[in-house]
């Protein structure tokens, strides 16, 4: 009795040494509150977290020294005199300790030996931004970001430092969570909380055979500890095209057409219709999202909910998204550390064709070419897009085009779900094991009714009905040691990666329908013969991968990479490919010569080396010799019970297909200064691809095969990179500005069995190839002959006898243009005060061309297609001196489409002000921040295009900086609030 006594009276004594200290933390320059700052009893494990509100409260000794930390903030030491503290924490200007992902790891940016850039993601949720790569553009060194076209939901168009495949893919690989993922299409931005991109070999070593376009590495929102919290975002976006392209007016059409002489128009024809007006609209698009996320030392939780909607300024284009996301860690034990993610996004798009001249379809350069005294609709045939254009057959009004593509809908629906275990054995080795499974089911239908438009008249109505499932299953074993013995600290990490993918697929098409009040293939009299069926593949990767790093004392760093990866794909005597990587920094600040220079906060050296590899121009089984599957029509008589004959494919067979591999050196310089408020950046590369994955066509001969895949070929990128940052002003109003500008220079060395390779024939009248490649130049080079303006007696272009032989042949072609910029670069300056800020972000390229292919169709004058008003001034009169040639003039690829592509884009500007009274506070809503944002407000250049931007041919290396009727970008104004709870 009398040892519970004792007891009782030392724990009275004890408590009644403890006070109980309530306080609040804010940021000691705007004074709004800091949740989830962690505050420790100095010495002891004692400790709480801050609540949204920055209010806490904690039992500690009178005359003991709280320490306060948060991420992105200076630590800070109180001695506790009072039972009522108001702390203010100041926003960390040593950026080099901020922590960057990398691959199977992270690392203090301070020690990093390799090229990667970090993307800020603070200003995501201002801008009206659908795709991830939208906020990489112009915001990374050595990373183009171009978007190919303005289409609701469009890809973007992402090379790391050049061009590096002829014909694989050379998107990056994307890595969200540690899953390697094919596209970024599925991710709602505002997950987004860090972006890393792997630019140099010695980075992205790590990821092997999958990483010669350079990683970016995306890591989604997770809970914060005591940081509980709930947010709400609405935005509201009018999209307007930025160009319009003036037309000839009836009046002005009949004359170009009587100097033609392909149309004779009756008389009495006025203007009925503005193409333009009835085919662009203003876009909406909006933008919710609901967040709810919470932690405590042992759980922390993320959840989220989006919806998407993008009305294009094209009538009837569109682009949908619903996304949920949820993020779950667990401390199950102090050992065990255990986590969920999973994102599900559903989205689809109609697929507006763009990029075609009109007789095909297209709807761009039909507004242009479609003449204005056609009405909208047949007024013999009200149900019937008019198509009455005396006698010129080539001819769809853009609404027709439209009309041709108004029930299609491209749906996809996608799970990304991942599970993780964390074993720490001790705080210096842990081992975790991870299994993803990525499944993509797409949908995509069609309906063409058999009456309003004149190919489906021809058709007699038609539909059809394609679906795919992709599942894609991986699992990643991790073993990390990390040790420090005293000024030497070392990591190793060791692991493997197995890849499991499967492909199914199944298509039909119909046609012949009464009419088109039921859209489904039930209602087709004619099902496919040859386009209905259903395929199916599979691939898989293992891999083995290791790294270590060395780090003595902050000043002499040190990193190792090997990966091997064993691929379907490729032949099983050439499967395995070995991709090892080295780079090493030294930090002269921390050297005693420089110690004593104050304004130098630091300063390192780097260089690195390493190889990756690339088999995205395979296909599943491209070493196997290739069949094809003829059916025989059963319905016959005396072939009721056939079966299919087995043929030869076009592709012959490759036995020694191996890893194309791209080997790159890298060397760089890190400089902070200043108390770091000036950081630079410089890199140097050099990256050389061999055995190159090529298509390559075969002389005719008897066999059936005309194509071979094989390794071939050699290309080199070079270039320049430089990221400036500065904190110009500090203090109660702030202005900071990032600057990047880069410089490629891309070379095609060399091709062994075929020496030249022609694409992109786009005007029917001219048919011929518009770019051509071949060893000694970069890649995409526009092909065709030197215009040397209007003969001023016969009104025909004048083209270079270059050859000397007094005649224009194929002969006197030669290179007129290069796609390719001479550099890149991108500039964000950042203002705030108070509860303002304001960001403006330019963007631009300079030094490549544009091949305006578009121009052909508007200014060609060699058929009944109505002209842009550039033909006003086309050469009429013997001796007339113009920059326009006559009517009917000989067309061909030549300098006159080519023109100066370089641009300077205010790509955005953004203006928030941040409201978080008391009063509000009272009824628990925390800030409520409204934004006015503009997107691509103003444009600088010299191309007559309606976006300088554009290209036709997306993704493709080998032939870029084409403008054919592309679906152009818009400018765009927002109106938004995140309200926080």
């Amino acid at each position: 009795m009398w040892v519970i006594y004792f007891f009782a009276i030392v724990g009275t004594s004890v408590a009644q040494d403890k006070i109980q200290i309530s306080g609040r933390v804010l940021d000691v320059q705007d004074q709004k509150p800091l949740g989830g700052v962690t505050i420790v009893q100095k010495g002891t494990v004692n400790g709480v977290s801050s609540q949204e509100d920055g209010r806490f409260q904690i039992s500690v000794p009178s005359g003991t020294t709280l320490l306060f930390t948060y991420v992105g903030y200076d630590r800070k030491e109180v001695v506790v005199n009072s039972s009522n503290l108001t702390v203010q924490l100041s926003s960390s200007a040593n950026v080099l300790e901020d922590v960057v992902v990398i691959g199977y790891g992270s690392v203090k940016r301070k020690d990093v030996t390799t090229a990667i850039s970090s993307v800020s993601t603070k200003d995501l949720e201002k801008r009206p931004i659908v795709n991830v790569g939208q906020a990489i553009q112009g915001k990374a060194a050595g990373v183009a970001v171009i978007q190919p076209n303005g289409a609701p939901g469009g890809q973007m168009n992402i090379r790391v430092r050049g061009t590096t495949s002829f014909n694989g893919s050379n998107d990056p690989l994307y890595v969200v969570d540690g899953v390697p993922v094919d596209n970024i299409k599925f991710l709602s931005p505002n997950d987004v909380t860090d972006i890393q991109i792997l630019k140099d070999a010695s980075s992205a070593a790590i990821y092997g055979s999958r990483a010669a376009n350079g990683v970016v590495l995306i890591t989604t929102k997770t809970g914060k500890v005591g940081e509980g919290k709930i947010t709400f975002g609405a935005q509201l976006t009018s999209n307007i095209v930025n160009n319009t392209v003036n037309v000839l007016n009836t009046a002005q059409y009949r004359d170009l057409q009587n100097e033609i002489g392909m149309v004779n128009l009756p008389a009495g024809l006025t203007d009925q219709t503005d193409w333009f007006k009835e085919t662009y609209k203003t876009g909406v698009q909006q933008n919710y999202q609901l967040t709810i996320s919470d932690g405590t030392e042992k759980l922390r939780y993320y959840l989220s909910g989006g919806f998407t909607d993008d009305k294009g300024t094209l009538k009837g284009s569109f682009f949908k998204r619903y996304n949920f996301k949820a993020n779950i860690d667990n401390q199950v034990r102090k050992w065990l550390k255990v986590n969920a993610n999973i994102t599900y996004s559903d989205y689809n798009d109609n697929g507006i064709t763009s990029g075609l001249g009109s007789n095909r379809g297209g709807v761009v350069t039909a507004v242009i070419t479609t003449p204005t005294y056609a009405p909208i609709w047949d007024p013999t045939d009200p149900d019937r897009y008019y198509n009455n254009f005396y006698g010129i057959n080539n001819i769809t009004s853009p609404i027709e085009n439209l009309a041709r593509t108004k029930y299609n809908n491209n749906r996809e629906n996608r799970i990304l779900a991942s599970g993780s275990a964390l074993i720490t054995f001790n705080p210096d080795l842990n081992f975790k094991s991870s299994f993803t499974l990525d499944r993509r089911n797409g949908l995509l239908t069609t309906f063409l009714d058999p009456l309003t438009t004149t190919w489906g008249r021809n058709q007699y109505g038609e539909a059809s009905d394609i679906r795919n499932m992709n599942t894609v299953l991986t699992w990643d074993n991790v073993l990390t040691y990390n040790k420090r013995f005293g000024k030497h600290n070392i990591e190793a990490m060791g692991g493997s990666s197995w890849t499991d993918s499967k492909y199914t697929n199944s298509y039909i098409n119909g046609s012949n329908y009464a009419n088109g009040l039921i859209q489904t293939l039930n209602a087709a009299n004619k099902i496919s013969w040859n386009g209905t069926g259903s395929g199916a593949s599979n691939w898989g990767i293992m891999s083995y991968f290791a790294r270590a790093m060395y780090n003595y004392d902050g000043k002499y760093l040190l990193t190792a990479n090997m990966r091997a990866d064993g691929s379907s794909k490729l032949n099983p005597n050439d499967r395995w490919g070995y991709f090892p990587s080295l780079s090493a920094a030294w930090r002269l600040s921390s050297e005693n010569f420089l110690k004593d220079v104050e304004w130098i906060n630091d300063l390192k050296v780097r260089g690195g080396w390493g190889q990756t590899g690339n088999q995205s121009g395979l296909g599943d089984y491209s070493y196997l010799a290739f069949n094809g599957i003829e059916r025989i029509e059963w319905f016959k008589v005396g072939q009721e019970h056939a079966v299919p004959n087995i043929t030869q494919s076009n592709t012959l067979r490759a036995t020694d297909l191996t890893w194309e591999t791209t080997t790159q050196s890298n060397v760089g310089l890190d400089v902070a200064a200043f108390q770091n408020r000036i950081t630079l950046t410089l890199d140097y590369y050099h990256k050389k691809t061999t055995n190159m994955l090529m298509e390559v066509s075969l002389p005719a001969g008897s066999a059936a095969a005309n194509v071979i895949k094989r390794n071939e070929g050699k290309m080199t990128n070079k270039g320049v990179e430089i990221a400036v940052g500065s904190k110009n002003l500090i203090g109660a109003f702030t202005w900071g500005t990032d600057f990047n500008i880069s410089f490629n220079k891309n070379r095609l060395d060399k091709l062994v069995l075929s020496q030249l390779y022609n694409d992109a024939m786009t005007n029917d009248n001219v048919h011929d190839y518009a770019v051509r490649n071949q060893p000694g130049r970069a890649l995409g080079g526009f092909f065709g002959y030197i215009s040397d303006g209007v003969n001023p007696e016969t009104g025909q272009l004048m083209y270079r006898d270059l050859n000397g032989d007094q005649k224009i042949s194929s002969s006197d072609r030669t290179y007129i243009g290069d796609p390719n910029p001479k550099f890149t670069y991108g500039m964000t300056n950042s203002f705030s005060w108070k509860n303002f800020d304001l960001s403006i972000f330019i963007q631009g390229t300079y030094g490549n061309d544009i091949f305006n292919a578009s121009r052909m169709e508007t200014e060609g004058m060699y058929d009944g297609r109505n002209q842009s008003t550039v033909v006003l001034d086309r050469w009429r009169v013997p001796g007339q001196i113009t920059d326009v040639p006559k009517a009917g003039f000989d067309m061909k690829n030549s300098t006159y489409f080519v023109e100066d592509g370089s641009y300077l884009r205010l790509k955005n500007i953004s203006f928030g002000y941040s409201i978080a009274p008391e009063r509000l506070k009272r009824i628990g809503i925390q800030k409520i921040q409204p934004y006015l944002s503009a997107s691509n407000l103003l444009t600088w250049t010299k191309y007559s295009g309606m976006d300088p931007e554009v290209n036709q041919y997306g993704n493709s290396g080998r032939v870029q900086g084409i403008d054919w009727g592309t679906y152009p970008q818009s400018r765009s104004f927002v109106v938004g609030v995140n309200v926080e709870f």
